[in-house]
């Protein structure tokens, strides 16, 4: 590994603009920014944080929907040897105050309002419980009291000579903490991996992997704060002189619109990202130049969809990856089979090891027997911010990361990603992974998103229970669903009850929540072992 290269995340604007200067690299409503105009920009913004007091290690938070403002300061933060916090924009108060407090961060950047989303009444609730806060920047007009604007951070950076900024830049070890990403929270409160600028060489893999060149265009709805498209849009476009059409939020219409008129060839997303494409395309279609597409594939709820995105789309690349690993551990290339691509979820990349492991005794499983995936690789985290024990618990002394997710290994090397283990159940001794069930389900008109848990059974142990999130007026009930399933799944597999709701718990990443299901199924199914 140490034959490649180190490249640091503040160094892509600068050494893009040099070999791309002039050709055209981000667009936003009616904006658009050369390579050379970025790198710019980019500077504008470094120089400003330090004119702010931004120190080398100090941990800067970004808390805004995808805008340029949001690009030009995670290359900012890393230019200067600061560590970029993105923060979800689906975070709350309670969510957001927590996130900023555990990662120690000292500057913080906000919109003050997105649609309905009032974000500044949100900082000031939250204030109290932020003491190492020193700077807080405020996009727009509604700023809490004490709060610098935009306009003001950017002022600040005249006084401030573009030698310091070339010398902080030069003064980064690539092997420094880069970036603090929070995890989902699926399952506990969110914990912060800590990566370094490793991830740029996984990016640049994947840009060859996937030929892409300058003639390229990325659509970037994917929210910026998660490493999906902090990655495989932002810095893949900056690495290859490529461009990305920047979206403030994902509407599938507006960027198939988008993708007619400024030729986009690259989609990225996962399979409720392609499903809207899909219906948008079909009701209304465009003329696309889509060349290929990545769409997290494997668990079973997904092949239907990666089928027909296929056909209606492109040829489309599987990928896994976690918070702690970063994106796309594991990848498929697209002149792998449809099989391969759209029913498995990857096949190791360059000085990736992986192992499947039986989870109540660590054993070596052998290929395509379902277990718990671990992996080893430059990516790997360098650990939870502030939190040794939950870093030792999941990063073993030998350098495995265990992901807690199910999965096997083929023959053929590829991975198949199934779940995570945590909701994987045992009905009657044999094994059920709810995401069959799910996809099954999925497949009757009418069916938005269904998850399936758990109930306690004296008998079998436990038996699946599916909440289902219908279209209202569908006309699909219990029967209706259970009946899809009958002669399709095991028997043991047909969930003995059937809650129709009209949302599903979620986590600000968009998962569903389903720690919360478990424990609402026993208060409305009421508790076996306390009846």
């Amino acid at each position: 590994m140490d034959a490649w290269r180190p490249r640091r995340i503040g160094d892509l604007p600068a050494e893009a603009a040099q070999r791309w200067g002039d050709r055209e690299a981000l667009v936003f409503g009616g904006r658009r920014w050369t390579h050379g105009e970025v790198a710019v920009e980019v500077d504008r913004v470094a120089k400003g944080l330090v004119g702010l007091g931004v120190e080398p290690g100090d941990k800067v938070g970004i808390w805004m929907t995808n805008r340029p403002e949001w690009l030009f300061l995670m290359y900012a933060i890393s230019r200067v040897g600061a560590v970029i916090v993105p923060l979800n924009t689906r975070y709350r108060a309670e969510d957001v105050a927590y996130a900023v407090d555990w990662a120690d961060v000292s500057t913080l950047v906000v919109n003050d309002r997105s649609g309905p989303v009032d974000y500044s009444a949100m900082v000031r609730e939250a204030l109290p419980h932020w003491p190492k806060l020193s700077r807080l920047v405020v996009l727009g007009e509604d700023r809490p009291e004490g709060a610098l604007s935009w306009e003001d951070l950017l002022a600040a950076g005249s006084r401030v000579e573009d030698a310091t900024v070339v010398a902080r830049a030069a003064d980064v070890d690539p092997g420094a903490p880069a970036i603090i990403i929070y995890t989902s929270g699926t399952t506990s409160a969110p914990k912060g991996a800590v990566h370094s600028h490793a991830v740029v060489r996984s990016v640049g893999e994947r840009a060859q992997m996937h030929g892409v060149t300058v003639a390229d265009v990325h659509a970037g709805y994917l929210p910026l704060f998660h490493a999906f498209g902090f990655t495989e849009v932002a810095l893949m476009s900056t690495m290859t002189g490529s461009r990305q059409v920047l979206f403030e939020a994902f509407d599938a219409n507006e960027v198939l619109d988008a993708a007619e008129a400024e030729g986009i060839t690259m989609f990225h997303g996962f399979d409720t990202h392609w499903s809207d494409f899909i219906r948008a395309q079909q009701a209304r279609p465009r003329q696309l130049r889509l060349r290929m597409g990545t769409l997290a594939a494997g668990m079973q709820s997904s092949t239907p969809v990666a089928y027909k995105a296929n056909e209606v789309f492109c040829p489309t690349v599987s990928g896994w990856g976690m918070s702690e690993v970063w994106t796309a551990l594991v990848v498929s290339h697209v002149t792998a089979t449809p099989e391969q691509r759209l029913e498995a979820s990857g096949y190791p990349m360059l000085d990736v090891e992986l192992r499947v492991v039986d989870p109540a005794t660590g054993a070596d499983l052998p290929p395509d027997t379902p277990g718990e995936l671990l992996s080893r690789s430059y990516t790997t985290m360098l650990g939870y911010y502030n939190d040794p024990v939950a870093t030792a618990a999941t990063i073993d002394t030998e350098g495995w990361l265990h992901s807690g997710d199910l999965a096997r290994l083929r023959p053929d090397g590829h991975v198949v990603f199934m779940g995570r283990l945590k909701d994987m159940l045992k009905v009657g001794g044999e094994n059920v992974a709810p995401a069959e069930v799910e996809g099954r389900l999925r497949e009757l008109d009418g069916v938005v998103d269904v998850a399936v848990v758990g109930y306690p059974d004296p008998r079998l142990g436990e038996v699946p229970v599916a909440y289902v999130l219908v279209e209202p007026g569908a006309g699909v009930d219990d029967e209706a669903l259970l009946e899809h399933l009958r002669g399709r799944v095991a028997s043991f597999k047909i969930p003995r009850h059937v809650r129709l709701v009209a949302e599903l718990p979620m986590t600000p990443t968009g998962k569903v929540r389903k720690v919360e299901l478990r424990a609402r199924v026993l208060e409305e199914l009421g508790d076996p072992g306390h009846g």
